[in-house]
């Protein structure tokens, strides 16, 4: 087999160097390219990636010069189409061990309209799960015991080799032609976060196989990028960091505002796609112009909670300038399509009107289950209640998350 490796990295060389190492060590008969994506790094990453294209003619790398750094979303594309050179392609993390053995499955399991992901070995950061084995075998290059982990995967090529489930993680393994089909990755997630959940729902709905082979694993330190800050590393602990978490919020906004619900999937990674429905909020409020600040904060507030899970929100005018400069920052959606006066024309299917005054969280709660609500017990020509929400569905209820397949 013939594969190349997609790895952007950011200030993490040493886990690169791990991590090549056990691809060199374990690729086994197979022609492995390792593509890596230095992101603006200032720990001497670019240097590195010079000398191993020098030494190694499967090696190839390209630079963001910086000093503000792209993202994995972005990086993960070039890489598949401008770098690498084979038709087949792997998702693979800078703090991954390639477990040998690991490409046999993926040779043995990848064929068309199929993705194959390798089974994640990870030490007890994260809660255990159905998808994955947790055993400890360091959670640094220096702490890790590769001997240990060597011998102990012994008994799992022993009973697991034939063993598969299916759903997604990576690093998982497709065709280049799958992958840009669709159109990649949605930048709308740059620089990180989301990325992953979004094109595993545009994989499903295009009749993309999802396959996790038990056979073929990694050892998967976690976390080990930009995401996490050490706390004590002697303790094992650490914190996801300050960037991460703000990028994390907006994304997680805009994957809503994309699909219309949060990222959801089976107890097996496989992805849960609820319906996307063309719903329009009447926001009612007070008048605000000239009037108290504490409504207008309110009122405000509700706007931002509210925003993402629509296709438009009608508001009152006086508030919308003041809420699209605060929150155009945080999306390359155009607000100004979402968010409009409440005298607007409304051509939505579904219109949900909301009382500022009477809104509960118990009615959020309904606001985030509507596409299951709709799906089960929706239909044309109606006009109700749903807790405090006055829910009207017009003559037609189409669905549009197929719509959202292709970029």
């Amino acid at each position: 087999m013939k594969i190349s490796l997609i790895q952007p990295g950011r200030n993490n060389l040493k886990y690169l160097k791990w991590s090549y190492d056990s691809i060199r060590k374990n690729q086994g008969k197979h022609e492995v390219e390792i593509c890596v994506a230095d992101d603006a790094s200032t720990d001497g990453t670019w240097d590195w990636c010079l000398e191993m294209m020098d030494k190694d003619p499967n090696f190839n790398a390209i630079k963001n010069e910086g000093p503000d750094r792209i993202g994995h979303t972005i990086l993960y594309d070039r890489l598949v189409n401008e770098v690498a050179k084979h038709d087949v392609c792997m998702i693979y993390h800078a703090d991954m061990y390639l477990m040998p053995g690991a490409l046999d499955q993926i040779e043995h399991k990848l064929e068309d309209k199929t993705i194959v992901s390798l089974t994640r070995i990870e030490p007890p950061l994260h809660p255990d799960g159905p998808e994955k084995m947790l055993k400890d075998f360091g959670v640094e290059p220096e702490l890790f015991k590769e001997e240990e982990l060597l011998e102990w995967f012994k008994d799992v090529q022993l009973h697991q080799s034939t063993k598969t489930t299916e759903g997604i993680f990576a690093p998982w393994a497709f065709y280049k032609k799958d992958f840009q089909e669709i159109g990649g990755h949605d930048p709308l997630y740059a620089p990180q976060s989301k990325e992953d959940s979004d094109i595993f729902n545009r994989f499903q709905l295009n009749g993309i196989k999802f396959v996790q082979t038990w056979g073929g694993c990694v050892y998967h330190m976690t976390c080990r990028g930009s995401r996490r800050n050490t706390v004590d590393k002697a303790k094992n602990i650490y914190e996801d960091s300050p960037e991460w978490l703000a990028q994390n919020q907006r994304s997680t906004r805009n994957f809503i505002r994309k699909w219309g619900h949060f990222v959801k999937h089976d107890a097996l990674m496989k992805p849960i796609i609820p319906s996307k429905y063309d719903i329009g909020f009447i926001l009612k409020g007070p008048t605000l112009q000239g009037g108290p600040v504490r409504p207008y904060n309110q009122y405000f507030d509700l706007l931002n909670i509210l925003e993402p899970w629509c296709s438009t929100i009608y508001a009152d005018p006086y508030l919308i300038q003041d809420y699209i400069k605060v929150e155009q920052q945080n999306t390359i959606m155009n607000l100004h399509d979402r968010v409009k006066p409440l005298d607007n024309e409304k051509n939505n299917e579904i219109l949900v009107t909301i009382d500022s005054n009477k809104f509960t969280q118990q009615d959020f709660q309904l606001i985030q289950q509507l596409p299951e609500i709709l799906r089960d017990s929706g239909e044309p020509a109606f006009h109700g209640e749903v807790g405090n929400l006055i829910v009207e569905i017009f003559e037609t209820m189409n669905t549009y998350e197929k719509k959202l397949i292709k970029l």
